[in-house]
């Protein structure tokens, strides 16, 4: 009986490895994963801006999300141009955490973060600006931000 209790044990210890690889970012575990971007994300707040930078030494907006999606092993673009082309459109309505917001203006985009949550109270998000570096913003109570949304983008989804 106790070989039984044992061997249950150490198989299901397999089971949950193997959910842990992430070798498809359309696994079954994408609330998870989910919930792992924004652990790292987090883990990032009040490092400094950094033109170009895609590092804990410092993040420009684009090196910070990439980064982030790295370390849950999801594929993504290192421009905020050419990641707006990865995964699939979301009406921003329907946007969740983990999903990417893009900013700009006149359709050129010019920043972009990672959605934290999408409530009444508006898409609270984490970003590297030029000036605070990585910080949490409900960016829909940002009279700079508000202006400046286009659309988002599961990048979770191909």
């Amino acid at each position: 009986m106790l070989f039984a209790v044992l061997a249950f044990f150490v198989s299901s210890c397999s089971v949950n490895k193997q959910n842990v690889q992430r070798k498809s970012p359309l696994s079954s575990n994408e609330s998870h994963l989910r919930k792992d971007l924004e652990r790292y994300a987090k883990k990032q707040i009040g490092v400094k801006y950094k033109y170009g930078g895609s590092s804990p030494k410092g993040f420009d907006c684009s090196g910070f999300t990439s980064y982030v999606f790295d370390k849950a092993n999801v594929a993504v673009s290192r421009s905020s141009k050419l990641q707006a082309k990865d995964g699939k459109s979301v009406n921003i309505k329907w946007a969740k955490k983990g999903d990417l917001l893009f900013f700009g203006r006149g359709g050129t985009i010019s920043h972009v973060a990672l959605i934290l949550e999408n409530t009444k109270d508006g898409i609270k998000v984490i970003h590297s600006t030029s000036s605070k570096g990585v910080i949490v913003e409900n960016v829909s109570k940002s009279s700079y931000w508000k202006k400046r949304i286009m659309f988002a983008r599961n990048i979770l989804v191909k």
